[in-house]
């Protein structure tokens, strides 16, 4: 058995040189070109190629297109600071470097003045006119300001003297005592006002009443009547 098996491959029956040994190269080489034929020659065929369908995608309404972008802000104004106005009449900063006479103030025609007039009188005026004009009136001082009594100040002296009327409702209630009151005197010597200073509530209005009749010399001031405040006292007494 093993001799029929490897019988060829010790003693082949095909030999160098017979007819039949160029078959093996023959059948690769006509198995090499097949296969080159099938693989290469359709590569090289790239215009028999199918050419692939397009994709077409899907065609709708087109977007609306974006909004305008927002309008870029306005430039702010810078501020300016406001300028000093120069006033004329300030001193100068700076020395000047030369002094300018001042122009002289423009002359003022004088109108003829009418005839049988004084001499120097008012342009315009009037026949029998005062030469320089009328003289003006000084305005009224201003009212003196009360000053109180004291140093040189002399209280002034009371002229008329009113007694105050005792109230009944105090006389029943047996109530009694001093009510002292600061008054302002006019220079008249008149009394214009009066302010409570220690009240007894049942008697101040009688002692007001009383105080506001009474009369004084008028109190000199540089030899000029001024008004004053001084204090004066009232008593109630009971009987």
């Amino acid at each position: 058995m093993p001799r029929e098996l490897f019988g060829e491959v010790v003693n082949p029956t095909t030999k160098v040189g017979s007819r039949s040994w160029y078959t093996v190269p023959v059948s690769i080489l006509a198995h090499i070109i097949l296969f080159g034929a099938v693989i290469i020659i359709p590569l090289m065929a790239t215009d028999v190629l199918p050419t692939p369908p397009t994709m077409m995608a899907f065609v709708g309404t087109p977007p609306p297109p974006p909004p305008p972008p927002p309008p870029a802000p306005a430039a702010a104004q810078p501020k300016v600071a406001p300028q000093p106005v120069a006033n004329p009449d300030a001193a100068p900063v700076e020395a000047p470097k030369e002094i300018v006479p001042e122009a002289p103030p423009p002359s003022i025609g004088i109108a003829e003045g009418v005839p049988g007039g004084v001499e120097g009188g008012v342009p315009g005026g009037v026949v029998g006119g005062v030469v320089g004009g009328l003289p003006q009136a000084p305005p009224p001082p201003p009212p003196a300001a009360p000053v109180r009594v004291g140093g040189n100040i002399k209280p002034p002296t009371k002229t008329h003297d009113v007694r105050p009327v005792y109230p009944p409702i105090a006389q029943s209630a047996r109530v009694q005592g001093v009510v002292i009151i600061e008054a302002t005197i006019g220079a008249d010597g008149r009394v214009k006002d009066t302010k409570v200073l220690r009240s007894i509530p049942l008697l101040d209005q009688s002692a007001v009443d009383a105080v506001k009749q009474w009369r004084f010399t008028p109190t000199l001031l540089n030899g000029v009547p001024v008004p004053v405040i001084m204090t004066v006292t009232v008593n109630f007494t009971l009987q």
